[in-house]
This record gives C-alpha cells, structure tokens and sequence, in this order.
C-alpha cells in the first residue's frame, strides 16, 4: 500500500495566499522525511479553493527540494493548456528528477477560466478526448504530427525526449481523473489508472474499477496492464488520539473554505450551478476516510483497498487549515499510521 499527502494550497478564511502557498511547501517536505509514497498537488484558477495556479510549476520547484519522494499533479486542467506544452514540461519534469514525476490531467469544470485561457466551452465539452490523444503521443511517440478538429500541425520532433535518460526510465506516469462512466471508459481505453475523488465512497470506487477492466479488456489491454493498473484514491486524512479530536480539527476549519472557495467558482456561460453544503460535505468526508486514531485510520484504509482494489492513496493533510497541525498530522501519518499498514 503506497500513501501519499494531497496537497491543495488551500487558502482559509483570515489567511493570505502566500500562507496557503508556504503550508503546501512544508507539507511536501515533511511527507518526505516521515516516509511517505507521494505528494499529489491540485490546480486551480481564480479561487481561494487553492491557490496553486499551475501544478506542473510547483512540483517542479518541490522536485527540486526533495530526494525520494515522487510528486503528481492531481491534476493539471488539459482544457485550458496546449497538449504539447503540458507534455514538454512532463517530460523536463520526468527526466530531471530521474523519473519521480507523475502527469495528472483532468477535464476540469465549465468555470471562467475556458474564457480566460481562450479554450471555450468546446475544449471541456468537446475536445477532451482528442487533446488527452495528442498529450500521450507527444510522451510515447519520438515525433509527433496532429490533424484533429482542434490541432492541426506538422510533423515536429519530441524534445526533450522522455526516455532520453536511463534512469528515468521509459516516459513519466500518467494517471486520469474520473468522475463519470465516459471518463472512465476514456482512461479504460488508452491503458490509464483512475484518480478517484473523495466525495466518492468505498462501493462507488469499486464500482469504477470494474468498469474500468470491462472497457479495458474491450479496448485490448493486456491482462498484465489491467491487473497492474495502480489506480488512485483521493481522500481525507486526519490523525488524532481520538476520533472526536480529530473530527473536530475538521469541522472547525473546513466549512469555512469550502464555503469561501467552493462558492467563488464562477461558470463560463451563465449556467446554474449547485454548491455542495459545506458541512454536510465535512461531516461525509470525515465519515470515509481515515479521520481518527491511527488504528483507526489503517483500519479505514486497509478495507477501501480490500474493497476497491486500489492500493494507492492522495490524503488531503491540510483540512485543519493550520500550519502547526497540519505538519503534525503529516508526520503523525508517516510515524503511526504507516507501521501499522506494513
């Protein structure tokens, strides 16, 4: 079982972006030194949700800090870049770091930011496919040529070349971001592991996980690609002597930024939107993921991969909102929890 700190940069009511920016730093170094697997950073644009912007640029510079650990992103938003920009920058990232990098993309939402960037609406509700097409060929193929309804090219050379160095091995990682059966037959089709969110509980992963072999299978995956598929379960974590001081750390801080960040998305064209009820969403988090004593939350972690299958795990360390407590939790997640995993 291999777990890993789910990093958002989130920023809390009261607190500035660079406090938001400084906690997901510490965060990355301190998941390193406790012995944990991964750390896994989101993107997001225009909100105090988080306040990373780009994904690939941080864990760029927390590749650079760092020795061991491997670092994804989770994920960078494909609509709103060109699939050949990301997939130069995986591939720098991939090769510098000697192969500890992992490429997480995802369709994101119908928010402002297809304005912004120029995409549109047609890039999340049309395009997805075809620019997640063009991205693994740029990381696979030595050239690459492009003749889609979105991006049309010549031929050009791949460079840097993600298998240029030995120790990096063959092209960095890429994982995909499910929410529905589409996208799961999408990731299903082109050999990718799922990244799972958290609102989701234990069945409907497993759920995803088989549909995602049946599309695979279909799509001619081979057996050894489908049983090694290293899915990944997004999660909240939250380490305590007991479970109602755990819960509470939660309950006191995450409404607040749900409600403050999760209520500044803004939709590209108008459309209505439904925002989760803060507490509601905190009090369906803590009762899924390993919120309690470390007994607790090996328990809670062991059933989700006996029940799922997936042994990979993107914990969200940061709920407290608090700097002191979320490196305690971060080392009390590699010093307590992780023992008692192995």
């Amino acid at each position: 079982m291999r777990v890993g700190a789910f990093v958002l940069a989130a920023q809390f009511p009261g607190q500035g972006q660079g406090e938001a920016l400084h906690r997901a730093v510490r965060a990355t170094e301190l998941a390193e030194e406790s012995g944990l697997d991964s750390v896994w950073l989101a993107e997001h644009h225009f909100v105090p949700y988080g306040v990373c912007p780009s994904a690939v640029t941080l864990a760029g510079v927390l590749l650079g800090r760092t020795r061991h650990i491997r670092v994804g992103t989770a994920v960078s938003v494909l609509p709103n870049v060109h699939p050949v920009a990301l997939g130069e920058q995986a591939a720098l990232l991939h090769l510098l770091s000697g192969g500890r990098f992992t490429l997480g993309v995802g369709r994101g939402g119908p928010w402002v930011d297809l304005e912004v960037f120029g995409g549109g609406l047609p890039a999340y509700e049309r395009d997805f496919p075809e620019s997640l097409g063009l991205l693994l060929r740029w990381l696979r193929e030595p050239s690459v040529t492009a003749s889609g309804e979105r991006y049309r090219f010549r031929e050009v050379p791949v460079v840097p070349r993600p298998d240029e160095f030995a120790d990096a091995g063959a092209g960095p990682e890429t994982v995909m971001a499910c929410t529905s059966p589409k996208s799961v037959r999408l990731a299903a089709e082109h050999g990718l592991p799922m990244l799972l969110g958290m609102h989701c509980g234990d069945e409907e992963k497993a759920r995803m996980v088989a549909l995602w072999r049946e599309h695979a299978r279909a799509a001619g995956r081979t057996a050894d690609e489908i049983e090694g598929a290293a899915h990944v379960s997004a999660g909240v974590a939250q380490i305590a002597d007991g479970r109602a001081e755990a819960v509470e750390a939660l309950a006191k801080a995450m409404p607040g930024w749900l409600r403050q960040g999760l209520g500044a998305h803004v939709t590209v064209d108008g459309r209505a939107r439904a925002m989760r009820d803060p507490v509601a969403y905190t009090e369906l988090l803590c009762g899924l993921h390993p919120v309690g004593p470390p007994r607790l939350a090996a328990d809670r972690l062991t059933a989700t991969s006996e029940r799922t299958g997936i042994t990979r795990f993107a914990l969200l360390v940061e709920g407290s909102g608090d700097l002191t407590a979320t490196e305690e939790n971060v080392r009390r997640l590699g010093a307590d929890v992780l023992p008692l995993l192995t």
